[in-house]
């Protein structure tokens, strides 16, 4: 039970540096309260399990070569720029039509499951982390308790995704619509600044 509760420990420091999910779930949090927010976390656990199964079954070196790792940045700078200027110019929108919920929710969720499947730096992140995590648990431990314990990381990365989405949550219901406004363009410039620094890399890539 000690390596499980260090494995939740684990996928909770994983979640918690400030990046492009944790912006974006400010933002729908903001605009349209806890589900959203929640949605948009669970569409990267989505991803991360995604990658976590590639690099368990040993196919994410595929991901790692130069042409996919271009793609990813590319693809991964288009998702948060578009999604960064769309925060700004929606702004001052705070409260989401009711006929829209459900069309909302199913894009919430699809943009944290794009912006972490874009980012080639999850990628690197899962195969250093939970590579070199992975490669040490089976030296002593079989499949079965490989397994049981990765699910740890994701219990981490699940409370993570809940305190975000209820913090976002509660910025809509407590804060004075115009400080509303300006905290949800702030994540929409932050989500600029991510994508802008995509961007940069694929120029390294390319160029250097």
């Amino acid at each position: 039970m000690q390596i499980f509760i260090s494995y939740v420990l684990l996928g909770l420091s994983l979640a918690a540096p400030i990046g492009p999910i944790n912006a974006a779930q400010l933002h729908k949090g903001i605009k349209y309260g806890f589900l959203h927010a929640w949605l948009v976390g669970l569409g990267a656990m989505v991803a991360d399990a995604l990658f976590m199964l590639l690099i368990y079954f040993g196919a994410v070196h595929f991901l790692n070569t130069p042409l996919m790792k271009t793609f990813l940045w590319v693809f991964g700078c288009f998702v948060l720029i578009y999604t960064g200027v769309e925060s700004i110019k929606s702004a001052g929108a705070l409260v989401a039509k009711p006929e829209r919920k459900a069309e909302l929710a199913m894009k919430s969720f699809s943009s944290g499951f794009f912006m972490t499947l874009s980012n080639p730096v999850s990628i690197l992140f899962w195969l250093g982390v939970y590579g070199s995590i992975l490669a040490k648990t089976a030296e002593t431990y079989g499949t079965l308790d490989l397994l049981f314990y990765s699910s740890g990381i994701f219990v981490g990365l699940l409370l993570w995704d809940i305190g975000m989405a209820a913090t976002a949550s509660m910025f809509h219901k407590y804060i004075r619509a115009r400080a509303l406004i300006f905290i949800s363009r702030m994540a929409g410039i932050a989500l600029i600044g991510f994508g802008l620094y995509f961007g940069l890399q694929v120029i390294r890539l390319l160029f250097f």
